[in-house]
């Protein structure tokens, strides 16, 4: 794929692009400027036609493409996609000599060099999301340097980009030696399930892996623990392997039930002697104050977006009230995880949620430590923008 179409850039955002900025916003480009096809390279120029840089057009929620690269000499080719691997295959050779972790990001878009496209690894298979139109047109070239840059078993794929950002049903299977799902990674020792074609989850979200960790490690031990919108329940099994007396893991999903047993089980932990809820988790809250259920460990890890039968939830309207109702269920001294994904605020904006939920119910807290992506999740370090995870460790003072 060679063609390739000058478009030049307003300012300020040509200012951005030239410091090495990676996303193309849709306000920096007259729209009837672009070309009809995405995955189309554009030559960016200032207003002065002077060279930018290389980048794609791709329609994503974030802008209408990505950088690629600022050398005017430098060919989007089989080599160029190699090079990038390799670079981020060496950026991550800790995490392929810890035998504790076998499931880790090896390439996380903008963060590696090549925005709307990232993959993971889970010991031997590779898994590759694909975030626009535009940078799947370039599936075959991506797709042979990757094969020629890893030893793998298979490699899967995940298409997120139809018109609602959701994933795109089908066959993940790209290459290789179709897997036996599921298959059991380790993470820092903990054992997990992980399906790579089974729609559009995997069974765990590794960028949560730190925090995982620092509840197994430091916060689990001798506590009765809340897993809300727990999902397959990856946190609960941290916590039970970290010594916590109890866990009650609260999901909407039909599948989570089976999910979340599924993940006990391959950790050898009796789930029967576990909770789990299959429902709301609003509801759950109504429940716990109605049989006066506290908690001492609460984890809050909702979807930037949720809608079911009965309600609408957004973490950017709606957390500040979520957090409001944990309050209530948690014990005093106990802690709650607040965490969330949404890319659309930052970490202030996130402890003004937390501060005001406190505020309102009168209650003090301390927050006692922070998380955001861990290291596999590279990010440009001078757009801390692009760091969309924010998890906040909060104590209940009273």
């Amino acid at each position: 794929m060679t063609h390739t179409i000058a478009l030049q850039i307003k300012k300020p955002f040509a200012d951005q692009l030239k410091k090495g900025y990676p996303l193309i916003s849709k306000d920096a480009v007259d729209a009837s400027q672009l070309p009809k096809e995405e995955g189309t390279l554009l030559r960016l120029l200032d207003s002065h036609q002077r060279f930018l840089g290389i980048g794609y057009y791709g329609i994503q929620n974030k802008g209408i493409g990505w950088m690629l690269t600022t050398d005017v000499n430098e060919k989007i080719d089989k080599a160029f996609f190699i090079r990038k691997f390799t670079k981020a295959l060496a950026n991550r050779q800790n995490f392929f000599d810890d035998p504790n972790t076998t499931a880790f990001r090896i390439f996380n878009g903008e963060g590696d060099g090549i925005g709307g496209i990232t993959i993971d690894y889970f010991d031997s298979y590779y898994l590759v999301s694909w975030y626009s139109a535009g940078i799947y047109l370039w599936k075959d070239m991506i797709y042979e340097a990757l094969a020629e840059t890893v030893n793998f078993t298979a490699i899967y794929e995940k298409k997120r980009f139809d018109l609602k950002g959701q994933y795109m049903e089908q066959d993940d299977f790209v290459m290789g030696t179709p897997g036996d799902f599921p298959i059991i990674i380790l993470e820092n020792g903990m054992s997990y399930a992980v399906h790579l074609n089974d729609g559009a989850m995997t069974g765990i979200f590794l960028d949560q892996r730190d925090v995982r960790l620092a509840i197994r490690e430091h916060y689990a031990d001798h506590r009765n623990m809340l897993n809300t919108f727990s999902y397959t329940g990856a946190f609960s099994v941290a916590a039970v392997l970290g010594g916590a007396v109890k866990t009650t893991s609260v999901d909407v999903a039909k599948r989570s039930l089976a999910k979340t047993i599924e993940q006990f089980s391959v950790n050898n932990i009796d789930y029967e002697s576990q909770d789990i809820k299959v429902m709301d988790v609003f509801n759950y809250f109504k429940y716990a104050q109605r049989h006066h259920l506290k908690y001492d460990l609460v984890v809050l890890d909702p979807p930037s977006f949720a809608r079911t039968k009965e309600r609408t939830f957004s973490t950017a309207k709606d957390y500040p009230k979520l957090l409001i109702d944990t309050i209530a269920i948690t014990e005093k001294n106990g802690i709650i995880v607040a965490s969330t994904n949404n890319a659309s605020f930052g970490m202030k904006k996130f402890k003004s949620f937390i501060d005001q939920a406190f505020k309102e119910t009168h209650t003090r807290y301390k927050i006692v430590e922070e998380y955001s992506l861990p290291k596999d999740f590279r990010v440009p370090r001078e757009y801390p923008e692009f760091n969309y995870l924010k998890v906040v460790f909060i104590k209940k003072i009273d």
